[in-house]
């Protein structure tokens, strides 16, 4: 080890610095954000916050217990970021195995039907006149139903099946008598965990950040997801901002912007929980699934 660090010294010095800096750069923005949310309305507006609170104020996190659009957008988040991603676990699977499968009958052209439509996707339009035809507006499933698979980590999952799952193995299975499914429950997903948690971690991570399309299908205030709930009140912040007239105008706006930080953090709280958990099978499932096509 000593003697590698002496011939690569310079490369690891380069590298070690190159690495502290884009941690910086991404950790500096989250600090700030933490600070903001902390401080005193006044503090925040006059650009006073850096890196450290003025004022450690609570009145943000206690506005935010109390406010119930909040939390019930943040309840909505949760429910559509869970039961989505079960949806397109589910769907990804069953559609990775089939297609990793040597003698799976059809399975280029399927495969190529799949890879067509993640180029050429639906416009806007066709989209929201499809959803609606089918009585999804404003419900949940409008939110999950139109992304139920992604054929980016569908290849991913097929190619993670195709390279780390020994056909050898699933050929004795099928001597002994296991079907498919059998075979696929029994022994293919109990070998297949790191390559579920990076997908649990993408699906979950677009489901908790989606806005728009919230923002497209969803009318009534108590299905709204967090996202936009936080859009309605950055709406409301720059209202305020361009009629600010008196004092106490001008204080409400100062508040609702260091609500809008706190919230931002509040948001941010299920997939920091989320991700130590997976973190372990992050690499190793990327690594793996993405190294043949």
């Amino acid at each position: 080890m000593k003697k590698n660090w002496n011939n690569n010294r310079v490369f690891y010095v380069v590298n070690m610095v190159f690495l502290v800096l884009c941690f910086l750069i991404v950790a500096l923005p989250i600090v700030n954000v933490i600070a903001s949310s902390l401080s005193t309305p006044n503090a925040v507006v006059r650009g006073k916050v850096s890196f450290w609170p003025i004022g450690f104020n609570f009145d943000a996190y206690q506005q935010i217990l109390a406010n119930k659009m909040l939390l019930t957008g943040y309840k909505n988040s949760i429910i559509y970021m869970t039961v989505g991603t079960c949806v397109n676990i589910v769907m990804t699977i069953l559609a990775a195995y089939p297609l990793s499968v040597k003698d799976f009958v059809g399975r280029k052209v399927i495969t190529s039907m799949f890879i067509f439509v993640m180029i050429f996707t639906a416009p806007l339009i066709p989209t929201y006149l499809n959803v609606k035809n089918l009585g999804l507006l404003d419900s949940m499933w409008a939110l999950i139903l139109p992304g139920a698979i992604s054929v980016y980590n569908m290849v991913i999952a097929r190619t993670y099946f195709q390279n780390s799952i020994p056909g050898e193995m699933l050929e004795s299975a099928r001597l002994d008598g296991c079907d498919d499914v059998g075979i696929l429950l029994r022994m293919v997903l109990p070998l297949s965990k790191s390559i579920i948690a990076v997908l649990v971690l993408y699906y979950a991570v677009y489901h908790w950040n989606s806005y728009f399309d919230a923002f497209i299908y969803l009318s009534t205030d108590s299905k709204f997801t967090l996202q936009l709930v936080l859009r309605n009140i950055m709406s409301s912040v720059a209202a305020l901002q361009e009629m600010v007239a008196t004092a106490e105008q001008s204080m409400r706006a100062a508040t609702i912007e260091v609500l809008k930080y706190a919230v931002i953090v509040v948001g941010s709280i299920p997939l920091i929980v989320l991700y130590p958990f997976i973190q372990k099978h992050f690499v190793k499932g990327v690594m793996i699934g993405s190294v043949k096509g």
